[in-house]
């Protein structure tokens, strides 16, 4: 079992050192991927040690830098991937939860169910978002899973290179489950604490109407592709 940690980065220069320093506390490989930031990131991140950063010269989005991950941490001959974000939402210590779940030996892909999501900083968009996703996860022939939209997760790898998901931003997440389970991966949740910043504090790119119309694509692709299932 070898577990590396992909951590995607896009303008996050407030949270991203104190991210990255708790994460390496794992004593697990780190691979950041810095998705075009135009702010100090790059900068912070050149002076980290103990980590392997991979840059995109331009932001392409969530699910493209962890396809780049996933596919250094491979080439380093790494079968899994533990995921969490930069913006200071995961706590990093809890990822020894996933780690329990490579040593069973079982190929699934392990979500973050996070806990205390209806303390008063979480905005009401992330809320409906999730049940929203959930739903139409399920919908389109994916697992039913209580947080399909949280990004602490464990992937395996290579599988997780190879199941021809199509979206490249936040849709990445919510695809892959769907693909996922196609393929015979299963899905399985562990809980995990959240933290959320009061409005102002927390960096966020979610964009509510356009990743809405986002979602509302993909959602409609998956569950064409399961009606028909001939046809991409």
């Amino acid at each position: 079992m070898k577990v590396a940690v992909i951590i995607p980065v896009y303008n996050h220069q407030e949270q991203v050192a104190e991210v990255i320093r708790e994460t390496l506390e794992l004593q697990l490989p780190v691979f950041v991927v810095d998705d075009g930031s135009t702010d100090e990131t790059p900068g912070i991140l050149e002076s980290l040690e103990g980590v392997t950063v991979l840059r995109h010269p331009r932001n392409q989005g969530k699910g493209a830098a962890l396809l780049t991950g996933f596919a250094a941490a491979a080439s380093k001959d790494c079968d899994w991937a533990l995921t969490l974000d930069a913006d200071g939402q995961h706590c990093p210590g809890d990822g020894s939860a996933f780690l329990e779940v490579a040593r069973r030996g079982e190929r699934v892909i392990a979500i973050g169910n996070r806990q205390g999501m209806a303390q008063d900083n979480v905005p009401w968009t992330s809320r409906f978002g999730r049940l929203f996703s959930n739903f139409w996860v399920w919908a389109a022939g994916g697992p039913w899973v209580n947080d399909s939209q949280s990004g602490f997760r464990l992937y395996p790898l290579p599988e997780a290179l190879h199941l021809e998901v199509r979206a490249r931003r936040y849709q990445f997440e919510v695809e892959i489950l769907v693909k996922a389970k196609r393929k015979n991966i299963r899905t399985v949740e562990v809980p995990v604490s959240v933290v959320y910043q009061p409005k102002g504090v927390r960096i966020s790119h979610f964009h509510p109407w356009q990743d809405f119309f986002r979602n509302s694509a993909t959602f409609s692709r998956l569950i064409f592709s399961r009606l028909f299932p001939g046809d991409r």
